[in-house]
């Protein structure tokens, strides 16, 4: 009897990546009955402070809603581990073969459009490696290998990337193979005897191309991994092999916009940025002599090795002002360890991360945002690049600043200037920074700015009363003037646009090319 290989591809009314979870449309219903129920204590309430109360908790609850909304998007990696390894199993049995089938990552939480576009790919990758990659049994016991065949799917987050990697243990790749079916396909010409292993791989890519001497139900068709690279490409991601006698290995690496992760929150100053959590190999107390001096630079003692160290501080452009007393080792993957000191560690919390746009790149050790619970975005750090930053690696170039206007940034919290400042300066402009409206009014009458961003809330003058003494002075009045706060009621909006703002940003609802756009409008006028 043949035996008939199952369709595992994903039908209409299979929802089994993209299901919503009960759990978090309970937490985004409930969210919305509490603001409902104090939208209705407000009806009839004439006290001033009792008004103001119920709408600073109103925004509290639309912030978590919010929260609970983006959590809608994300779902787990490990909904597409059933169908996945059912693949493997009617794969197996059409072939004749004995295959384990093994899987991690799958709690990894991102958008559901992610995982959804890729299914198609990752099916087509397990299918590829029981066919073309475990041997029949008896050959693998002539091998010396054990008869069943391992597959295992591994998911992880890398920064702002997905990575995937679909792995075997079988022959690996025959190149020599893959070279004769190119030439015979009239794919490469006879001169393809001299390409070397990553030409014919990306040949192999490309589809078209296959080394089965018969067409069955698991190959023969050349149209298989040419799926795995549109599905990448639409992603704007890319695909690696790795292969040799011990197995192969596809891993496919895409953006993602959205992503939950549990993360560490470090302060510094004023400042407080995340790490997140997996990343994290050790807490230690920061004392006089944990920092080692050497040759080569500030290092800390880590199981009897010594790893480079860095104050956070440092790496975020700020001055270091006193001694660490927080220390934490990050894991780099391939780049090793690195640790980076901090004044506290506030604790650790699910967040879910918004990745900053691929086309407006910035500091390459910034993995993306998270919301706090007061709506002001605090950066993610990338575990890979601060690595590589503490560990002197080079960075990522980021684009020139010498032909854009001059952008003034006045705000006294300094995570908000850290993440303005980049992503003003990786879009290519000059920015200088104020930590007070003071600071700011004195540095704008030495210097023409292009444009000038101020925080409404900070002690001494406030950013309504900057805009009002800005508009005023006979020299800069004419200088675009955006308005960034957490505020976002009615008459906070119209009292900005009485003073004369150009523009008005809501840290809760925060999208820097919005910001990037209104900013190029204005700069232009």
């Amino acid at each position: 009897m043949v035996p008939v290989l199952r369709d595992t591809a994903p039908r209409p009314n299979e929802a089994q990546i993209s299901r919503v979870e009960p759990a978090a449309v309970d937490d985004l219903l409930a969210g919305l009955a509490e603001i409902h129920a104090l939208v209705r204590q407000l009806r009839g309430v004439d006290d001033p402070r009792i008004v103001s109360a119920r709408v600073d908790q109103i925004e509290r609850e639309l912030r978590a809603v919010r929260q609970d909304a983006d959590r809608l998007r994300l779902v787990s990696a490990g909904g597409a581990f059933t169908g996945l390894e059912r693949t493997a199993r009617d794969a197996a049995h059409a072939a004749g073969k004995r295959v384990v089938f093994e899987a991690t990552g799958g709690d990894v939480r991102v958008d559901a459009h992610v995982l959804t576009t890729l299914h198609g790919a990752l099916v087509q990758l397990v299918r590829n490696a029981v066919a073309h990659g475990i041997e029949l049994p008896a050959v693998r016991a002539a091998a010396g290998k054990p008869s069943d065949g391992r597959v295992r799917i591994a998911v992880a987050l890398q920064g702002n990337r997905l990575a995937i990697t679909c792995e075997d243990d079988g022959r690996g790749i025959d190149l020599d193979a893959v070279r004769r079916a190119a030439i015979q396909r009239g794919l490469a010409a006879d001169h393809a005897n001299a390409l070397e292993r990553d030409e014919l791989i990306s040949l192999m890519l490309r589809g078209g191309l296959t080394t089965s001497a018969e067409v069955t139900t698991l190959s023969g068709r050349g149209i298989g991994l040419d799926v795995v690279r549109e599905a990448a490409h639409v992603l704007g991601g890319e695909v690696a092999v790795t292969t040799s006698g011990a197995g192969t290995a596809f891993r496919v690496l895409v953006p993602t916009s959205l992503a939950a992760i549990t993360a560490l929150a470090l302060s510094t100053g004023d400042h407080i940025a995340t790490v997140p959590l997996a990343a994290v190999r050790r807490v230690m107390r920061g004392t006089g002599r944990a920092i080692l001096r050497g040759s080569e630079g500030l290092a800390v003692a880590f199981d009897d090795v010594t790893i480079p160290f860095a104050p956070l501080a440092g790496l975020l452009g700020a001055s270091v002002e006193r001694a660490p007393r927080a220390i934490v080792v990050l894991d780099g993957g391939d780049d090793g360890l690195a640790a980076i000191g901090a004044d506290r560690v506030v604790g650790v919390s699910d967040v879910v991360v918004r990745a900053l746009a691929a086309e407006v790149p910035v500091d390459p050790i910034v993995w993306g945002v998270a919301l706090d619970s007061e709506g002001t975005p605090r950066p993610v750090l990338e575990p890979r690049a601060v690595v590589a930053a503490v560990r002197g690696l080079p960075p990522t170039p980021t684009a020139s600043s010498a032909t854009m206007p001059p952008i003034l940034v006045i705000d006294d919290s300094l995570t908000t200037r850290m993440l303005e400042q980049s992503i003003l300066e990786s879009a290519g402009y000059e920015v200088e920074l104020a930590c007070s409206a003071e600071e700011g009014m004195e540095k704008a009458t030495q210097r023409a700015y292009g444009l000038i961003l101020v925080d409404v809330e900070m002690p001494g003058m406030d950013g309504f009363a900057f805009i009002t003494a800005l508009r005023a002075h006979p020299r800069l009045s004419g200088i675009p003037a955006i308005l960034v706060t957490s505020r976002n009621r009615p008459e906070d909006l119209q009292r900005g646009a009485a003073v004369g703002a150009s523009g008005y940003v809501v840290k809760g609802d925060f999208d820097q090319n919005k910001l990037l756009d209104m900013i190029r409008k204005l700069v232009r006028r």
